[in-house]
């Protein structure tokens, strides 16, 4: 948790700092993103059950039951997608050419670039959809950013061939989220879909 803040108001140093921190992938895990990704889950939880969102007169609510299965299977699909865009960083470093790869670095990298997106995540203690939609956003863009100033340090590899890094990541990173909408709808066939109270 030490360098979330300068991810944001100094990235280059907290990335050099990242790139000099020894941790194994579980303590990644143990100390950044189990902790993190709780965050969204739960704000998403509490904002779906207590708050719900508003449509012109009618507010939206689902079932307490309903969310803590959307919500449980929506934390672990951030703990298991995070570990997946990591792996690919340290499968597809040899093909770069970096200087220092292990699949801790790849994990790393992975966690520290989505850590926008997870803190965007409070917003859905209180849900409403224009706000969801400019902060998320926003939050994808600086997470994208960091992807891309991140893996030249990290990886210790020119900026240039970093930028194609970084630029195929994004696009490993947008078939992933392709692969998601296709689980949804096969978990919502299986059972896991919203029930809402009205």
């Amino acid at each position: 948790m030490n360098y979330l803040f300068s991810l944001f108001f100094s990235p280059h140093q907290a990335w050099e700092r990242i790139r000099e921190q020894d941790d194994s992938v579980m303590m990644t895990y143990l100390k950044f993103i189990i902790p993190i990704s709780l965050l969204p889950a739960v704000a998403w939880y509490f904002g779906s059950v207590e708050v719900g969102w508003q449509l012109g007169e009618r507010v939206i609510k689902l079932t307490s039951q309903s969310a803590i299965q959307i919500m449980v299977l929506f934390y672990f699909a951030m703990l298991v997608g995070t570990g997946v865009l990591g792996f690919m960083v340290h499968w597809m470093s040899e093909t770069y050419e970096a200087e220092t790869s292990t699949l801790a670095k790849g994990v790393r990298i992975s966690a520290y670039t989505l850590s926008p997106l997870f803190l965007c995540g409070v917003i859905g203690f209180y849900p409403m959809l224009w706000l969801d939609i400019l902060l998320g956003c926003a939050a994808a863009g600086y997470a994208v950013y960091l992807l891309y100033i991140g893996v030249p340090i990290v990886l210790k590899i020119p900026s240039e061939r970093g930028f194609l890094f970084a630029s195929a990541m994004v696009a490993v990173g947008l078939i992933g989220c392709a692969a998601m909408l296709g689980a949804i709808v096969i978990l919502w066939e299986m059972g896991a879909m919203p029930v809402f109270t009205d």
